[in-house]
């Protein structure tokens, strides 16, 4: 029989699947209802999963907090000094170090009087130079606005075109700019009518359009003329758009003249370079040292500031010698010395130094004339003792301290490095010297005042390759010499009157309450 059959038992399946696939085929769209239905189910609580996670973190408390004292104490040290932000300094002793407190060596019923009279005399000084205190600008974020941060600058009385104005948006029905200053006019070049700019040459100047176009073509055409005479300030301009408002520095600076020393068309040695040195009683130890510039440099100008007692005359070729009151003083004698410099350098050199074969003050020449530097020293006998001088700010008074060494090597020169003070024997360059000069009032031992006083207005540098020769002591000849050389002594002994005068003269003059030296 045909159903008994395994060709009927297949035919009766076939049938059935037929049948089967007919009612699913039928029920299609329940089932894609179905698998949607999973599908949103399933996002839905894997978003939620998420959301859970996502709230819970913005829930986590965040751990807003400054490293410990110990950790940034521990930060921001150079030469084992602290200088991270702060609003005082100190003198802290320790291993090697001397430390000076200054208003220890001031009278204690003058101290108040003193401290007094200071602060008057630093509130004029911050008046005179107002760019030592200046004002941060923060800029404001995503601003349409473009303005010059850095660069605007103008003589007094002069004009100038502001660099770098621009508005960056979309255009809106009506732009109006308002740009305002404290010292200046302002103006534009473009062409353009009353309603559009108005304020033209006052210090407040208004320009509305509906034009971006119009309106950067303005401001990039805008004038900045200063009406006050004023050699070293600031105006701070302020640019308002609607909400945007910026602020942006115009500088108004008088730069000075040039003064250029001429080197002659040989760009001879002696046409460059004058030696100077001070000298008290020891003629034996200056002639010796006039005697060895002659073997090595005998047509340059050497001059002589002299305060002994009893001076005696030097009548040689190319020696000029400035008698002085008597005993005068040590800085006196360099600022006197240094006043009848007419070369575009002079080379500092004391009077009991002798010249060799490897005192080469053209290599010394050479470091300046292809270095940004001012003064560069060299060797006394081997000794190219050179130091650096940190400076901190506090908001009562400063604190300064004296290290041995220095900061880097001068590139270029691998025999030179960067110094803040150097050897008594260095060449410098005239006038950047004379800016700073030397202070009369210290009389007796002093030289790194100097260099202290130049701090931040000197660029200085230590050589080891040029090196001078340093008369021997106890190298008196006679019993005169011998007498002369005692009583120099005496002279130049740093007594300990001396001693408190200088540090009572940091105090106030340089508004400094300690002082460290290693």
């Amino acid at each position: 029989m045909l159903g008994s059959s395994p060709v009927g038992s297949f035919l009766r399946m076939e049938a059935g699947c037929f049948q089967l696939l007919q009612k699913l085929w039928r029920l299609k769209y329940i089932c894609v209802i179905i698998f949607s239905l999973c599908v949103v189910f399933y996002v839905s609580m894997m978003k939620g999963r998420l959301t859970d996670i996502k709230l819970g973190w913005d829930e986590t408390p965040l751990s807003l907090k400054l490293l410990p004292e110990e950790k940034y104490k521990s930060m921001f040290l150079f030469d084992g000094i602290w200088l991270g932000p702060k609003n005082r300094c100190e003198c802290v002793g320790a291993k090697k170090l001397t430390v000076y407190q200054l208003g220890n060596y001031i009278d204690k019923d003058k101290l108040a009087a003193v401290t007094e009279r200071r602060e008057k005399e630093f509130v004029d000084y911050q008046r005179r130079y107002p760019l030592e205190t200046k004002d941060v600008l923060i800029a404001q974020p995503n601003t349409p606005l473009s303005y010059p941060i850095q660069g605007a600058e103008v003589m007094p009385l002069h004009t100038m075109v502001i660099p770098g104005l621009g508005f960056h948006g979309a255009s809106t029905e009506n732009l109006q700019v308002i740009l305002q200053t404290s010292f200046g006019a302002l103006n534009t070049l473009a062409d353009v009518s009353q309603d559009v700019v108005g304020g033209r040459g006052e210090k407040k100047l208004t320009i509305s359009t509906p034009h971006v176009k119009l309106l950067n073509y303005i401001l990039e055409h805008i004038t900045y003329t200063n009406t006050e005479y004023l050699l070293d300030v600031v105006d701070l301009v302020t640019f308002t758009m609607g909400t945007h408002q910026v602020r942006f520095p115009v500088t108004i600076r008088q730069p000075g003249l040039p003064k250029l020393f001429d080197p002659g068309p040989d760009y001879n040695i002696s046409n460059m370079v004058t030696i100077t040195t001070k000298t008290f009683l020891r003629y034996h130890k200056l002639r010796v040292l006039l005697e060895s510039i002659r073997q090595y440099y005998p047509n340059m100008k050497v001059i002589v500031a002299d305060d002994s007692e009893h001076p005696e005359m030097i009548q040689q070729a190319n020696v000029e010698q400035y008698i002085m009151p008597f005993g005068k003083g040590w800085f006196a004698g360099r600022n006197l010395a240094i006043s009848q410099v007419t070369t575009k350098y002079y080379l500092w050199v004391d009077d009991d130094f002798v010249f060799t074969a490897n005192t080469k003050i053209e290599k010394l020449v050479e470091v300046l004339e292809n270095s940004n530097l001012d003064v560069v020293g060299g060797s006394v006998g081997g000794n190219d003792y050179k130091f650096k001088v940190i400076y901190e700010e506090g908001e009562d008074s400063s604190c300064l301290h004296i290290r041995y060494g220095s900061y880097h090597r001068l590139k270029g020169f691998p025999n030179c490095v960067v110094a803040s003070g150097v050897v008594n024997f260095f060449l410098a360059r005239t006038e950047e010297s004379r800016r700073v000069g030397f202070d009369p009032k210290l009389q007796r031992v002093a030289h790194s005042e100097y260099f202290m006083d130049g701090l931040g207005i000197l660029r200085v540098g230590s050589c080891n390759h040029v090196v001078v020769g340093h008369q021997p002591h106890g190298s008196a000849k006679n019993t005169r010499e011998a007498d002369v050389e005692k009583t120099y002594g005496r002279f130049r002994a740093n007594t300990q009157e001396q001693v408190r005068f200088k540090l009572a003269l940091h105090y106030f003059k340089n508004r400094m309450k300690c002082y460290t030296k290693a």
